[in-house]
């Protein structure tokens, strides 16, 4: 698949050259490549091209393509960053490394119970709803502090940092806005003594402005893979 090879190193060099600019390392910055709605031959074919970690929104396809890929599940490493219901959470818990999406404390509560004790705890992110949309998921700024806190006190996960996925902007000065806006957040919690490393931040068409205010993995789906076929 050379047209998902070349995607691949086209934003990889779109990361290296943000990183430049910003005055920061560009292996600080990993890619995770948004494979929903894309079939398992495409994770094969990126996870061939070096890519290992893999986003995924829908759970019963996501189970799916990690049943299909088990021979590569060692060098494999599965992101939920979708929307997840509380009747959910069980199968997340047993089967994926990262949880990006954990949008309220009873979500975490239910992923911290059902965690295999024989695995690794699940590293998660705290969503947050930075731009305030009524559509959007997330908890609110105010009430951030005090989630992640009693998120960080629950066994079985580790608590890496935060999750956003702002309102869309045309400039890349006004997509800065909300990115800084969840860094100066993040840094208000390590203020508050939480160990974070993690800005989920960042998609195709941001992630330059994500990458400029510190994001430590931007979620690229379109980009590498094309555009998606809702109509399955």
């Amino acid at each position: 698949m050379p047209d998902l090879i070349h995607n691949l190193e086209a934003v990889q060099q779109r990361i290296a050259l943000a990183a430049h600019v910003a005055g920061r390392d560009a292996r600080s910055i990993a890619l995770l490549a948004v494979s929903k709605t894309f079939p398992a031959e495409d994770v094969r074919a990126a996870h061939a091209a070096g890519q290992r970690a893999f986003g995924e929104n829908y759970v019963q396809e996501a189970l799916t393509k990690i049943e299909v890929l088990a021979d590569l599940r060692s060098t494999l490493e599965w992101h939920f960053i979708g929307p997840l219901q509380s009747n959910k959470t069980r199968p997340v818990a047993e089967q994926f490394d990262w949880v990006h999406s954990v949008d309220r404390l009873k979500i975490a509560q239910r992923l911290s119970e059902q965690r295999p004790e024989t695995l690794p705890p699940l590293n998660v992110c705290l969503q947050v709803n930075i731009s305030g949309e009524a559509s959007k998921s997330g908890v609110g700024v105010d009430e951030a502090v005090q989630v992640a806190k009693d998120i960080a006190a629950l066994p079985r996960l580790r608590l890496r940092g935060l999750m956003a996925i702002p309102e869309p902007a045309g400039s890349i000065d006004d997509q800065r806005v909300p990115h800084r806006r969840l860094r100066e957040l993040f840094e208000r919690l390590v203020g508050e003594g939480l160990e974070l490393d993690t800005l989920s931040m960042g998609m195709s068409s941001d992630l330059e402005a994500a990458v400029l205010e510190g994001a430590t993995i931007v979620r690229v789906g379109t980009a590498i893979f094309g555009a998606r076929d809702y109509s399955h």
